[in-house]
């Protein structure tokens, strides 16, 4: 009986140690490239580009990537890239950037959707050549608003969700 006694009590304790670690999954890309398509567009998450001034991933706390953004479709007007990650726990998203002087950015905001526009509409893609990507985060998403071009007053939106497997 006391065998029995133990034997359960070194399981659940085992059960206890293991369990949470099962569930905790980090986003992490264990292969790169990886892509994601529509009609519309083509979103692929790769290595960071590394060099000097480039930040570089700090183990515990961020990994790096990079982002290129490509449109397979249709012409389009305007086209504006977001990039979120997720808080374990939490519905918030937080942006992976932003702009310091909020005034400064709104005021060019419509010129650099139209100048991103015509960059990809030319064949050249939107690319992001070295972000942070928090190691908490289970879930990076990348969100493209954009007018098509005699559509002009009504944006669309799509978004691209990377998760953890």
């Amino acid at each position: 009986m006391v065998k029995k006694t133990i034997f359960a009590i070194c399981t659940l304790f085992l059960l206890n140690i293991v369990a949470p670690t099962l569930e905790t999954k980090a986003l992490t890309f264990d292969k790169l490239p990886t892509k994601q398509t529509s009609k519309q567009w083509s979103v692929q998450v790769d290595k960071a580009d590394q060099g000097k001034g480039l930040v570089k991933p700090e183990k515990g706390k961020f990994h790096t990537y990079s982002l290129e953004v490509d449109n397979i479709g249709k012409d389009v007007l305007s086209a504006e890239v977001h990039m979120f990650r997720n808080e374990p726990n939490s519905t918030t998203k937080f942006s992976l950037f932003s702009c310091p002087d909020e005034k400064e950015c709104n005021k060019e905001h419509f010129e650099r959707a139209i100048s991103l526009a015509d960059q990809l509409n030319d064949g050249y893609p939107y690319r992001f050549s070295n972000f942070l990507l928090a190691e908490k985060a289970t879930e990076f998403e990348v969100e493209i608003i954009w007018t098509q071009k005699g559509m002009e007053g009504r944006p669309l939106k799509e978004t691209f969700t990377f998760t953890a497997e």
